[in-house]
């Protein structure tokens, strides 16, 4: 008998099955993983620091539709404030960028635990959840000028401001940074009705108190604290609420 030939790389390239995987096997990949993503977001976040002066300008856009192109300039009172905000932009950059390769990574580190139909319903919500983070971050971006004239104006025309670029970015980064993790709401109420913790008819029933609670978070959470902003965040979570009724409904059926 011919005995098989076995070549030296066909075990590194066969992935053994997550319960065959040992756990010092499963330590060994979460670092592989875990150093992929951090090379990716490194590059990234170096990327960004080179091209920082067209990031800052898209950032500060929204002051100077506000207030003037001659006169949307930020001040630093610090001798480190220039460097401090380079590197901050660059961090927050590379995390954008990077994303896509950290969610494949993560993807690809729980694929193998997952059941064929826990797979067809993953790969939709990751989708819907990065385009609707995307989406909450862009209305920010897009409300923000309104924000800052409300809060220009609410202390009255004697006032004159100066605006600390690392308080600023802070603030409009904060703001799509909640406009975008609260547009997963729906991504939310839908898993929960898929799981059965409640149902179309339940959420239909709570309408009334759905709206006066939305309304209040909006208010609490928004980091600007302006009525604009508020109003803004809580008109699209009220439709996703009752886009997610109906999600649930034709999900049932």
């Amino acid at each position: 008998m011919v005995a098989r030939l076995r070549l030296p790389f066909r075990n590194r390239t066969a992935r053994p099955s997550p319960d065959a995987m040992t756990l010092a096997e499963h330590l060994g990949e979460l670092r592989r993983r875990i150093v992929v993503t951090l090379v990716a977001f490194f590059a990234a976040a170096t990327v960004t620091f080179i091209v920082y002066p067209h990031v800052l300008h898209f950032l500060q856009s929204p002051y100077c539709h506000v207030a003037g192109r001659h006169n949307c300039q930020l001040f630093i009172t610090d001798p480190l404030g220039g460097l401090t905000l380079r590197i901050k932009i660059a961090a927050y950059g590379g995390l954008f960028l990077a994303s896509p390769v950290i969610l494949w990574e993560l993807w690809r580190f729980i694929t193998p635990g997952l059941h064929t139909n826990e797979k067809r319903y993953a790969i939709p919500f990751v989708a819907a959840s990065i385009t609707l983070f995307a989406g909450g971050a862009v209305l920010a971006y897009v409300s923000f000028p309104h924000a800052l004239r409300f809060l220009g104006n609410v202390g009255g025309p004697s006032l004159h401001q100066i605006y600390d670029p690392n308080k600023y970015l802070g603030l409009i980064l904060a703001l799509m940074t909640v406009f975008g993790l609260t547009f997963e709401f729906p991504v939310v109420l839908v898993s929960l009705e898929l799981a059965g913790v409640v149902s179309p008819a339940r959420l239909a029933s709570w309408r009334r108190w759905a709206i006066v609670l939305i309304v209040v978070f909006a208010a609490v959470i928004t980091p600007s604290g302006d009525p604009f902003s508020m109003l803004a965040l809580a008109a699209p979570l009220y439709i996703f609420y009752e886009l997610s009724i109906v999600i649930g409904k034709l999900l049932r059926r």
